[in-house]
């Protein structure tokens, strides 16, 4: 790279606007939707798609309710016309549906075009061509009368080729290509002159599209542009203003945002934004940066997987999984502190509340997310991470110094393995730790007790303690109290008990219980063991004999 790159780029200047408007101005409402995924985005494919996989596409396209779709270029190949034809002959598309073409302004592409489209109930006829100085220059040695003269001419025989077949309902699309850096004069100039032909109006819709075909300033400049263009424009309530962001400065998506702040009404690109060089503008991302406003996009991605699912596969191009709304890791947290945040505002969260969720700006299950992927957990998590996953799959709420002590275990694990903990092994490693395994250490049998005159509870019990049956007794203010008195006497080990948490796992009156326990010892360790059953008493007791389990030498205590 150049140590002083001035001396080989120069800045592209802004236009002066000093009474803005847009920077005051707020969203309300979805814009019209454009598609190009068929065609700009089709494209800019090393192998672009066949027929079978443009159909598996195009029926994407219309679950996720887009009611103008740009199908084909239809004169630049025998694929991109058969396609069309194959749309029109099959009967593929709703009555509500428009299908737009491309073409450039040449008579013989024109007419071939319209060949392409016959039969068709409505379609719209979108003609661009090159107005920017260096364009006009360098790659077509014309002036700006010439470039007019060629804009007008290829508007009239479009205007003439509508007339001819009037079962059609036409719309037409002009585009001054480069608009972004064509002179904002020149811009409303040929496209009034190319209105003065159409004579746009409700009978004959019309649309002007004014593109950043190769973004070259930031995104306010764009805005500038399409304000001042929509403030001259002449026939602007008879127009549609659509916008065609590129993303060569990674700034697309706010290109399009201040765009419509500054008066567009129609956004084309593609559904993850694929198109020429770095691609055209997300629809994704604009539809759902509404859909987390409150703003309806009036488009469906209520099973976003299937939508990446069909895109990726009629590409061949895979969607970033930081995608921000779609990628597989866009509701994922691996970090503790957002792991912790997350568990806390779902805590919080009460049915019919607002969504105020931290890091999650919309609920994943309304595009068809589910809340096992938010929380994964690695090295970096911490206690919440594993205890939120704990809850989601299993219905256990770790008592908070419970999700301590286990997320102490699971760094051991994943900082030894250096990679993700399934959930799988996650539970696996719980059942482990805290004696909910098939045979633990020790085992409860059967219990009975009674409550005696002196406030006493006096308790029997059988246990199966490596294989073997013990008989266990004690006596206490309650049922733990008498089984702990007993146990450090049958298995001479001093403990109290620290922590005791239980709660139901179901609504239902017969669901079963989850009993929690913390043994304290002499030396300061503290030791926890799970318990579930249909009789809370039993998960309490089995709890406790796990939390033992943990530390005791049973070959001392026979």
């Amino acid at each position: 790279m150049l140590k002083n790159p001035a001396q080989k780029y120069l800045p592209h200047p802004p236009i002066s606007l000093p009474e803005r408007q847009w920077p005051q101005n707020q969203l309300t409402h979805a814009p019209r939707w454009l598609s190009t995924d068929l065609r700009d985005g089709n494209q800019a494919l090393a192998e672009p798609m066949d027929s079978e996989r443009k159909l598996q596409f195009w029926e994407l396209l219309l679950s996720c309710g887009f009611k103008e779709i740009e199908v084909a270029f239809p004169s630049a190949s025998q694929t991109d016309f058969n396609f069309v034809r194959q749309l029109i002959e099959e009967k593929q598309i709703p009555e509500d549906v428009t299908i737009q073409v491309l073409t450039q302004a040449r008579e013989d592409l024109i007419r071939r075009t319209f060949e392409s489209l016959k039969g068709a109930h409505r379609a719209t006829i979108h003609l661009y061509n090159a107005t920017a100085p260096l364009f006009r220059k360098l790659v077509f040695g014309m002036e700006k009368a010439e470039i007019i003269a060629l804009a007008v001419r290829s508007t009239q025989l479009i205007r003439k080729l509508c007339d001819a077949q009037p079962d059609t309902h036409w719309q037409y699309e002009y585009s001054p290509e480069t608009f972004c850096f064509t002179e904002p004069a020149f811009a409303l100039e040929i496209c009034e002159a190319v209105a003065d032909v159409w004579q746009p109006g409700t009978a004959r819709p019309m649309i002007l599209n004014l593109p950043a075909t190769v973004e070259v300033n930031t995104p306010n400049v764009y805005a500038d542009q399409i304000e001042y263009f929509c403030r001259h424009f002449t026939r602007r309530k008879d127009v549609s203003i659509s916008v065609h962001p590129h993303n060569d400065r990674g700034t697309g998506v706010a290109s399009s945002e201040l765009a419509l702040l500054a008066g567009a009404d129609r956004v084309e690109g593609c559904l993850f934004g694929n198109g020429e060089r770095t691609g055209n503008v997300c629809l994704v991302t604009l539809a759902m940066n509404l859909y987390s406003q409150g703003i309806s996009p009036e488009l469906d991605f209520s099973n976003m997987q299937q939508v990446v699912e069909v895109v990726e596969t009629c590409n061949q191009l895979p969607v970033h999984p930081r995608h921000p709304w779609a990628g597989s890791l866009a509701y994922t947290a691996f970090s503790g502190s957002h792991q912790d945040a997350i568990k806390k505002g779902f805590d919080a969260r009460k049915a019919g509340d607002l969504w105020q969720m931290p890091y999650l700006p919309v609920d994943p299950k309304d595009i068809g997310c589910s809340y096992e992927a938010v929380i994964r957990v690695n090295s970096q998590s911490g206690k919440s991470g594993s205890a939120w996953l704990i809850e989601q799959n299993h219905g256990l709420k770790l008592p908070r110094a419970l999700q301590q002590d286990f997320s102490q275990h699971v760094q051991r694990e994943t900082d030894a393995r250096g990679k993700e903990m399934t959930q799988n092994a996650l539970w696996q490693l719980f059942r482990e730790r805290y004696g909910l395994i098939a045979q633990p250490h020790m085992t409860l049998v059967n219990y009975k007790s009674e409550s005696h005159p002196d406030g006493q509870l006096r308790l029997q019990a059988t246990l199966a303690i490596e294989g073997v049956n013990r008989h266990l007794e004690g006596q206490g203010n309650g049922l733990l109290s008498a089984a702990a008195g007993a146990l450090n006497v049958m298995l001479k080990q001093a403990f109290s008990i620290k922590d005791y948490h239980e709660h139901t796992l179901g609504a239902r009156s017969d669901s079963r219980s989850v009993a929690y326990i913390q043994c304290l010892y002499p030396d300061g360790s503290a030791h926890w063991g799970v318990g579930i059953d249909n009789d809370v008493a039993r998960a309490s007791l089995q709890a406790l004999l796990n939390a033992l389990g943990q530390t005791h030498s049973f070959s001392e205590s026979r």
